[in-house]
C-alpha cells in the first residue's frame, strides 16, 4: 500500500469520506461542510497536479479533518479507510476532469474515472454490506459527475435534464459517462444507497488556472494574450462552486438513493462574453492604461468542442427546495476578487509542468483572428 497518511486529531463527530478533497471543487466542499455541519471528514487525494494541501491550509490541527495521501485505485487503502474510520457517508470527486488533457492523455482519464470508481463503489458496497440496523440505512454513496455526458445541444434545444441520453464526445466525458453507469449499476444490481449528480461549470476560488476563467483573469492581470477557442460562441451554463457544495449537502441529506440530480447556475453564456466580463472586472478592479479587452485572440478550435451546454435543475428544485443563491455577475466579481488577493496562491500552483501545459496547449496553437479592438 503506496499511501501517506496523516491524522491531526481523531474526533467522536460521524464522518465522511471525501476523495479529491484537495482539489477546486472538492476543497471547497471540505471547508463548506466543516462550517456547515456537525461531522468530521477524511480526505483522500493523491495530489496529483491538481490536488493542492494549500487549498486547505485553514484547517491545520482542526480535528475534525483527516488526510490521507492516497490513490482512489487501490483497494486495500480504501478498504482499510472504510474499516478504521466508518464514515457513514462517501462523497466522490476525483477525477480527472480537463478536456483538452483527455485529448492528449486519454489513458490517464479512463484509470482515475473508470477503474477508480468502481474500486470506491466496490469497496463501499463491501463495507455497506457489513453494516447492521440504523448506520446501513444511513450509508450513502454520492458520486459527483458532469453535464458533459450528456453531448452538446443546439441552439434551441432544451437543456439538459435526468433523463437526456447519453452522447459524450470526448475522451474525459466518455469516462465519466462510464463512471455514471457504474454508479447507476451499483444501486440497481445490489440496492447500494447510490446518488450522482451531474453540474455544470463550476468556477470560484482555489480553481486550477487551466481552465477558463482563473487563466484568463490571470493573463489578463499579466497583459499576456486571452486565448478563445474558434469564434468564441461555445456556451456553457455556469455554477459558482459554493452554490454547487450546498446543493451537495442538500442532495446528501434529502436525496433518494438511485437517483440522479442535475445542478446548474441558470447562467448560460457564450464564452466570448465570460471572458470580456472577465477584461472589464480586471479592468475596474486592476486598471492600467488601455483595455485588457485588447488582449482577447482567437485560436484554432479544440477537437469535438461542444458547442452548448444548459443545465435544467427543475428536479432538485422541486424535489429538495434547492437553488442557486449566486448570479454570476456577482459570482464572478467573487471569485475575480480571490485571484488578485491571493497571488501567493497563484505562484505556488504556477510550476514549471504548469507552465509547459499552457505553452503545448494554447501557445501552440493558430492564432485565427484576433478581437480587433487592439487600436
Amino acid at each position: 500500500m503506496n499511501s501517506t497518511q496523516i491524522i491531526l486529531k481523531s474526533s467522536t463527530r460521524d464522518l465522511i469520506l471525501v476523495t479529491g478533497g484537495a482539489g477546486f471543487i472538492g476543497s471547497n466542499f471540505v471547508l463548506s461542510w466543516l462550517k456547515n455541519t456537525g461531522d468530521s471528514v477524511l480526505n483522500l487525494d493523491l495530489l496529483t497536479y491538481a490536488g493542492n494541501p494549500a487549498n486547505l491550509a485553514e484547517l491545520e490541527g482542526d480535528a475534525c479533518y483527516t488526510f490521507v495521501r492516497g490513490d482512489i485505485c487501490d483497494p486495500e487503502l480504501v478498504a482499510s479507510l472504510h474499516r478504521e474510520h466508518r464514515p457513514w457517508a462517501v462523497v466522490h470527486f476525483a477525477a480527472e476532469s480537463h478536456v483538452d488533457r483527455s485529448i492528449v492523455s486519454p489513458e490517464a482519464f479512463v484509470r482515475t474515472n473508470v477503474l477508480g470508481t468502481f474500486t470506491l463503489l466496490e469497496q463501499a458496497r463491501l463495507y455497506w454490506m457489513g453494516l447492521n440496523g440504523a448506520e446501513r440505512e444511513r450509508f450513502r454513496f454520492l458520486h459527483v459527475s458532469t453535464d458533459e455526458v450528456y453531448g452538446t445541444l443546439g441552439a434551441g434545444d432544451p437543456a439538459f435534464c435526468e433523463t437526456t441520453p447519453y452522447a459524450p464526445n470526448s475522451p474525459y466525458a466518455a469516462s465519466k459517462a462510464g463512471s455514471d453507469h457504474l454508479a447507476r449499476a451499483y444501486f440497481h444490481t445490489y440496492k447500494m444507497p447510490v446518488l450522482t449528480t451531474n453540474c455544470s461549470n463550476n468556477y470560484g476560488p482555489f480553481q486550477f488556472p487551466e481552465k477558463l476563467i482563473p487563466l484568463m483573469i490571470l493573463n489578463a492581470l499579466e497583459g499576456k494574450p486571452l486565448p478563445v477557442y474558434g469564434d468564441g460562441k461555445n456556451v456553457r451554463d455556469w455554477l459558482f462552486v459554493e452554490d454547487h457544495c450546498a446543493a451537495i449537502r442538500r442532495v446528501l441529506e434529502a436525496g433518494k438513493p438511485g437517483e440522479c440530480y442535475n445542478i446548474g447556475g441558470n447562467s448560460e453564456r457564450a464564452n466570448i462574453d465570460v471572458v470580456t466580463a472577465i477584461c472589464d472586472l480586471v479592468d475596474e478592479l486592476r486598471p492600467v492604461g488601455a483595455p485588457r479587452r485588447r488582449l482577447i485572440t482567437f485560436v484554432e478550435d479544440r477537437p469535438g468542442h461542444d458547442r452548448r451546454y444548459a443545465i435544467d435543475a427543475a428536479k432538485i428544485a422541486r424535489e429538495l427546495g434547492w437553488k442557486p443563491a449566486e448570479k454570476f455577475e456577482s459570482g464572478l466579481r467573487k471569485t475575480v476578487r480571490w485571484y488578485l488577493e491571493h497571488p501567493e496562491w497563484v505562484e505556488n500552483v504556477r510550476t514549471g509542468a504548469y507552465r509547459e501545459w499552457i505553452a503545448q496547449n494554447y501557445a501552440e496553437r493558430r492564432e485565427v483572428h484576433g478581437l480587433g479592438t487592439r487600436d
